[in-house]
């Protein structure tokens, strides 16, 4: 099982061109290792699923995989609103040798629980690998409820969920009703802490992009069951969780690492760079994090 910080890895990209900046990815790659991360997650929403091709998609997960070189576990992104899409993706990362996937919720498309269960059912037979679940409603106008959750625990290689609603009391249910060694990820920052104490297994974190170290050693306090450690780590990391967020993600994320100087703030549309106005509460929240 992988437990721990896990950085829902940015996607850095080029001024002019727009295309993937491949060394400044490799930095980044390099900086988790060495700072902790305990896993990388390719091409989530914060990497920019979104706005990748299918072909891009792919290279970056092959790239991740490739530098990381096994020191650590790589989790591909392959959701998709398209179950045959979805499955293409999902084979792409299994060949370039990806220990894992996370597959948000189809979107838009606002499936039924039944259509959920039969497109992540449909994966799973397709694709030998092990399957994250990925819940979040706030961007996919779609919630997959615990019940639903419980039946796909029950896939071999449906392994995990990542729930990012923010609703902590959710554990309880799941935890309840799920398999037994199905694992638990937090999907939010802000309430992440208190998902691991209560039985979560790691954090899908966006705010590891720019505090790793100290996000590996809030997760590793909480898993462990010190909590007073914990929050006193996240005490320090409060206001960065929130301004992460001031605009849709990975928006503020991608300019504080701008900030820091490892990769330029480059976005693809529709994705438009920070405003000036939430510029400066991102920049306190870095300063109070000591990342800056």
């Amino acid at each position: 099982m992988i437990t721990g910080s896990i950085v829902a890895l940015v996607t850095p990209m080029q001024s002019g061109s727009m295309m993937v900046d491949w060394a400044a990815l490799e930095v980044l790659i390099e900086w988790h290792v060495e700072q902790g991360t305990d896993a990388i997650v390719a091409v989530g929403t914060t990497g920019e699923s979104a706005t990748l091709n299918v072909s891009e998609h792919g290279k970056v997960i092959e790239f991740v995989v490739d530098k990381v070189g096994g020191r650590i576990p790589v989790i591909a992104g392959t959701g998709a609103n398209s179950t045959s899409e979805a499955i293409e993706l999902t084979q792409t990362a299994k060949k370039v040798g990806a220990d894992a996937c996370l597959l948000v919720t189809p979107y838009y498309n606002k499936p039924t629980q039944q259509g959920l269960f039969e497109h992540y059912k449909a994966i799973a037979a397709a694709v030998n690998i092990d399957q994250v679940l990925y819940n979040v409603p706030g961007r996919t106008a779609c919630d997959m409820v615990p019940d639903t959750v419980a039946r796909l625990s029950r896939f071999s290689n449906i392994v995990g969920i990542k729930e990012a609603t923010g609703d902590v009391s959710r554990i309880d249910e799941l935890k309840t009703k799920c398999a037994p060694d199905f694992a638990f990820y937090s999907g939010d920052d802000a309430t992440a802490r208190e998902f691991m104490v209560k039985g979560g297994h790691g954090n899908i974190s966006v705010t590891a992009n720019v505090a790793p170290k100290l996000m590996s050693e809030m997760c590793a306090a909480a898993l462990r069951g010190d909590s007073k450690k914990a929050e006193e780590i996240d005490s320090n990391l409060n206001l960065l969780h929130c301004a992460l967020f001031v605009e849709a993600n990975p928006i503020p994320v991608k300019w504080a690492i701008s900030q820091m100087g490892m990769m330029e703030n480059v976005l693809r549309l529709p994705m438009t760079t920070l405003s000036e106005e939430h510029q400066k509460v991102v920049e306190v929240a870095l300063k109070a994090a000591e990342v800056v």
